[in-house]
């Protein structure tokens, strides 16, 4: 309940600041880079990508869910769970990843 709680602070006080216009901001194709360069060692980042871990989600069915959120993604980037390695991501880096992966929404 803790970290929830956390979360949501966070999400409150991210949001406060970057307004509405952060979505806006972000640079998908950069965020493409960078989870090519970090991510895809263990996420399917694109097509055509042949390995990954088998006990991750795509970047692909990531963006599928249905409470998808570019924000929210971005946010919890910046405060990752305990099975992802620390990078030390900025909240632009942690935006432009979330942008990539809402621009494979279907």
């Amino acid at each position: 309940m803790h970290q929830h709680l956390r979360r949501i602070c966070l999400l409150l006080v991210m949001t406060s600041s970057l307004g509405t216009s952060s979505a806006l901001a972000a640079d998908a194709g950069h965020g493409a880079d960078l989870a090519k360069r970090w991510c895809a060692s263990c996420h399917v980042v694109a097509n055509g990508q042949a390995a990954a871990s088998a006990d991750v989600p795509s970047f692909a069915s990531v963006a599928r869910r249905p409470e998808f959120s570019s924000e929210k993604l971005a946010f919890f980037l910046l405060d990752p769970h305990p099975k992802m390695p620390n990078f030390p991501l900025s909240r632009s880096e942690a935006g432009d990843i979330a942008a990539y992966i809402g621009s494979l929404r279907p």
